[in-house]
C-alpha cells in the first residue's frame, strides 16, 4: 500500500523539498512504496530550487479521504450482451460471484447482470407463455456448445436468432399436425432415434434437427437433410437434458438489468456509502472519468476500507495538514514546530520533533543515521529547504545543526551554495507576481490559541518598495481571508531579508494587541525590527498577547 508524505498546506521550500527527501530515503530503506506529495502547488522559489536540482514536484491531492478507486475490485469479471446463459452462468460460478457488469463489444457498460436473473431466464422465464417459454435466442453455434455436440450437417451456425423448440416426444400424427402450424425457418425440432419424427421435421424444412442419446442420422436421412437446407446436430444427451441444454443457450440479453447504479471512481467513499446503502443491487459498477468500466464495489467493501497511509513533514497539526488527515492512518511525523492542534494516532507512531531551524535538516540527519548517501539532487533540494527556513543561516531560528548539516551537504551538491543561495531569493517574489489572494495564502498556517482561530501568512521580499504599493490591497485581501475561513483574524508576515526586520499587516487586532512592544506605524500595520521568525518569533508573541 502507497504511503504519501505531505508537507503542509500552502507549502513552502522547506515543505516540499522535505516531503520529496524523505520518501526518497524511504524508497532506499524502508518504504520502497513511499511517494512524496503535497496539497498545494509550489512557489516561484521552490519551482527554481527544483529546477536547480532536476527533482519533479510532488504529486499534488487536495483531499486524502479514500475515494472509491482505493476500495473497489480492479479485477474485471464481466459478460459481453451477445453472450449465452451457460458462458456467463460459468463464469459466476468459477469466481463465485452474486452479479457482474454487462459490457457490449465495444467495451461500453450497458447493464448489470445477477444470478437470479440469470437462472430465471431459464428455469421461469415466460412459464405463463407456452411459445416465448419454448424460444430461444442463440445461435445454433452456441447450441452445439452447450450440448457438447456435434454438427453432422451444418448451415449458417454462427448466425444469431431466434429458435423455437419443439419437442417430437409423442406419435408422429399429433407431430405432424403440431408441426405445420409453425414458420419451418424458427423450429428447432429435438428428437431421439425417432425416424417417424425425423422424417417429417426434415420434408417440413426446419432450421435444426437435434437427434438425441448420441445418435447419428442415417445416410438417407442425412441427404433428405441436404437437399432441404436443414442443418443436423447431434447431442451426447437424452432429450429432456439436451432440452434444458438447449435453453441454457439463451441470450443473456433479456435478463440484463439496464436500471441500475453505477460509481464514479472518484467520489469519496463516505458519499458513496449513503446511495449504495439504500441500492438494491449486489454489485456495484465503478466508472472512470471517460465513463468506462473501472472495477466493481460491492457493499462490503465500504464496511471498513482502508485508511491512506501518510507520513506529516514540517507540520505536526491537523489544521496545517492535507484535508482528510484525520481520516488517514498517520504513520510518522517528521517536524521542527511547536506541538499543537488534535493530532491523534491509534498506535504508536514515529514522532521526531526537534528545535533546528529546518525540516530539511531532520531529513539529512536521517540520510546519515541510515548510511544512505543522497543524490546529488536530493542535496541540493534538501540544502534549498535549510536555505529557504533559516534565510541562508541568517533566522533567529538557526541552529549549529542546521549550519553543520549544510556544511555536509554543500560537499555533496553539483552548484555552489553561495550563488544559489543568492539567485534563489532573488527569483520570485510573490509581491511582484501574485494576486493579492495569492499573497495572503502563500505559505499560510492556521493557528488557536487561547481560544482564538487565526493565520499568519509569510512571504520574503528584498525590501519593502513593492509591500507599500500593495498595501490597501493586501489589506482588503487579509480581511476576506479571515471572512472566508471563519477566522478571528488573519495576517500577514512580509520579511525583508536584506535587513532582517519584518513587517506585520493584520486584518484586525483582537482584545489585548494594545500590550504589543512593536510600533505601529499605520492602520493594522507594525513595523517588527529583528523578527523573521514566524515560528520562534511572531507566534510566541502572538501567544502572550491573546493569553486572558
Amino acid at each position: 500500500m502507497t504511503v504519501y508524505v505531505f508537507g503542509h498546506r500552502n507549502p513552502d521550500t522547506d515543505a516540499i523539498c522535505s516531503a520529496l527527501a524523505y520518501a526518497n530515503l524511504l524508497q532506499q530503506t524502508s518504504r520502497p512504496d513511499a511517494v512524496a506529495a503535497c496539497c498545494g502547488p509550489p512557489n516561484q522559489r521552490t519551482e527554481f530550487a527544483l529546477r536547480k536540482a532536476k527533482i519533479s514536484t510532488p504529486k499534488m491531492f487536495m483531499d486524502v479521504r479514500p475515494e472509491i478507486a482505493n476500495v473497489c475490485k480492479r479485477n474485471r469479471i464481466t459478460a459481453f450482451d451477445d453472450e449465452v446463459f451457460f458462458e456467463v452462468y460459468k463464469r459466476l460460478q468459477e469466481h463465485n460471484l452474486r452479479a457482474m457488469p454487462v459490457l457490449s463489444r465495444q467495451d461500453e457498460l450497458v447493464g448489470i447482470l445477477s444470478l437470479l436473473d440469470l437462472l430465471e431466464l431459464v428455469f421461469h422465464a415466460d412459464d405463463h407463455d407456452s411459445i416465448a417459454a419454448r424460444t430461444v435466442k442463440s445461435s445454433l453455434d452456441k447450441v452445439c456448445t452447450a450440448l457438447g455436440g456435434e454438427f453432422q450437417h451444418p448451415i449458417e451456425t454462427d448466425r444469431r436468432e431466434e429458435l423455437m423448440v419443439m419437442v417430437g416426444a409423442m406419435s408422429s400424427e399429433r407431430f405432424t399436425e403440431r408441426l405445420h402450424k409453425f414458420s419451418a425457418d424458427r423450429l428447432m425440432v429435438v428428437s431421439g432415434d425417432r425416424p417417424t419424427i425425423q422424417l417429417p421435421a426434415l420434408e417440413h424444412g426446419v432450421r435444426c434437427l437435434v437427434v438425441t442419446g448420441g445418435y447419428s442420422l442415417s445416410p438417407g436421412l442425412l441427404h433428405l437433410a441436404a437437399a432441404n437446407g436443414v442443418t443436423v446436430l447431434t447431442s451426447p444427451h437424452d432429450t429432456a437434458t439436451t432440452v434444458l441444454r438447449i435453453k441454457s443457450a439463451r441470450s443473456i440479453e433479456s435478463a440484463i438489468n439496464s436500471n441500475f447504479l453505477a460509481i464514479s471512481s472518484k467520489q469519496l467513499v463516505e458519499e458513496a456509502r449513503r446511495s449504495v446503502d439504500r441500492a438494491p443491487q449486489f454489485m456495484f459498477p465503478v466508472l472512470d472519468d471517460a465513463g468506462k468500466l473501472f472495477g466493481v464495489l460491492s457493499k462490503s467493501d465500504l464496511l471498513n476500507p482502508p485508511k491512506t497511509q501518510i507520513i506529516l513533514v514540517d507540520h505536526n497539526e491537523l489544521a496545517q495538514a492535507v484535508p482528510g488527515a484525520e481520516e488517514a492512518e498517520i504513520l510518522e511525523v517528521l517536524d521542527h514546530h511547536r506541538l499543537g492542534g488534535s493530532l491523534r494516532s491509534a498506535q504508536p507512531i514515529r514522532f521526531i520533533n526537534e528545535p533546528v531551524g529546518s525540516t530539511c535538516t531532520l531529513v539529512a540527519k536521517q540520510f546519515r543515521a541510515n548510511g544512505v548517501l543522497p543524490s546529488p539532487g536530493i542535496a541540493l533540494c534538501m540544502a534549498s529547504g535549510i536555505i529557504s527556513d533559516t534565510l541562508y543561516l541568517r533566522s533567529p531560528t538557526t541552529t549549529d545543526v542546521d549550519r553543520e548539516v549544510l556544511d555536509w551537504l554543500r560537499g555533496l551538491v553539483n552548484v555552489n551554495l553561495d550563488d544559489f543561495a543568492r539567485d534563489f531569493f532573488e527569483i520570485g517574489s510573490a509581491l511582484r507576481t501574485c494576486s493579492p489572494d495569492q499573497v495572503v495564502q502563500e505559505d499560510c498556517k492556521e493557528f488557536t490559541e487561547h481560544g482564538h482561530r487565526f493565520s499568519i501568512s509569510q512571504i520574503e521580499e528584498i525590501g519593502f518598495d513593492l509591500f507599500w504599493k500593495r498595501k490597501d490591497e493586501l489589506q482588503t485581501a487579509l480581511d476576506h481571508l479571515a471572512a472566508r475561513r471563519g477566522l478571528d483574524f488573519s495576517a500577514l508576515m512580509v520579511t525583508d531579508i536584506a535587513s532582517n526586520g519584518s513587517l506585520l499587516l493584520m486584518s484586525c487586532e483582537p482584545a489585548g494587541w494594545e500590550d504589543i512592544s512593536y510600533p505601529r506605524i499605520d492602520r493594522h500595520l507594525y513595523e517588527l525590527a529583528g523578527v523573521v521568525s514566524r515560528k520562534k518569533q511572531l507566534l510566541p508573541l502572538f501567544a502572550r498577547l491573546l493569553e486572558p
